[in-house]
């Protein structure tokens, strides 16, 4: 077993912290809910899993799961401090209705927002942006160079999420092979890391991390155990500092292989997998 997360200090923590011991952090993409496009169905139509729809963008349905995984993930909130913990805007994540309550604490932004009931706490975005700003080369700068030496026959968006880092949508297909490690190697040194996910192409400072924000919600609500799950790069940090974890066999860390002694790598892809990570939460915290 890993080490426990570690719990940094932002504001005094809660007199009486809360009943429920155990956080459960998990990404939210492509780890519990899925697109269309993402869904990874493989088996006859007719025995197709039914489909609950908890975001709908301009109108139209986006991103889905399971209704089996919706009954699980509505008792996991019950039995667990539950923490979405993902690197959508929080005008992004607002757009989302997960089934049973809200949670009272969510992350944005790859850590740069913690959300309370809502909200963002500004105590801990301006800790977040005093980090930034002494440890790495400016949004700017980075952004700069993306879209620089990006190519307009693959490049379809670019984007700049709530002032913190930058992304890219690009068309895999036609995206260079070498680029995203030039752009990487060129990152590195000042401060900023570099992750694929699908089409988005993301350039994120190192500092700016899941992890920390998820320390943070674990010191308020006095949580003795860390479970988490994720799929991308940026979701290792998230993945090492808990205690146990699980990854989809799909995505950035499956196709690289990545694992640690308390990760568990599911052979499960797409929305069946975002299924078998909340009944893994869902053992863990005394309920199989």
């Amino acid at each position: 077993m890993s080490s426990p997360v570690s719990r940094p200090a932002t504001g005094p923590a809660p007199a009486t912290p809360e009943r429920r011991t155990t956080l459960v952090a998990s990404d939210l993409d492509r780890t519990l809910i899925y697109s269309a496009a993402a869904l990874g169905l493989t088996t006859p139509d007719a025995e197709a899993p039914r489909l609950l729809c908890v975001e709908v963008y301009r109108s139209r349905p986006l991103s889905y799961l399971t209704e089996a995984a919706a009954t699980l993930l509505a008792e996991l909130a019950d039995r667990s401090v539950f923490v979405p913990t993902t690197t959508r805007t929080r005008e992004q994540y607002g757009r989302i209705h997960l089934p049973g309550p809200p949670p009272r604490y969510a992350i944005c932004a790859n850590g740069g927002h913690l959300m309370v009931d809502g909200e963002s706490d500004p105590a801990w975005h301006a800790r977040v942006r005093r980090a930034l700003d002494a440890d790495c080369a400016p949004l700017e700068e980075v952004r700069a160079r993306m879209v620089g030496a990006a190519d307009t026959g693959w490049l379809l968006k670019e984007r700049v999420a709530e002032e913190l880092f930058a992304y890219l949508v690009v068309d895999r297909e036609k995206l260079p092979g070498t680029w995203v490690k030039e752009l990487a190697d060129w990152a590195g040194p000042r401060g900023w890391t570099v992750s694929l996910q699908g089409r988005k192409l993301y350039a994120v400072p190192r500092p700016l991390t899941k992890s920390a924000a998820v320390a943070e919600v674990a010191r308020r609500t006095g949580a003795e155990h860390v479970l988490a799950a994720g799929d991308s790069l940026l979701d290792a940090d998230l993945l090492l500092a808990a205690d146990t974890g699980w990854r989809p066999g799909h995505g950035e860390l499956a196709d690289l292989g990545w694992t640690a002694p308390h990760i568990t790598a599911l052979p499960e892809r797409g929305v069946a997998a975002g299924e078998r990570v909340l009944r893994e939460f869902l053992a863990r915290t005394g309920r199989a």
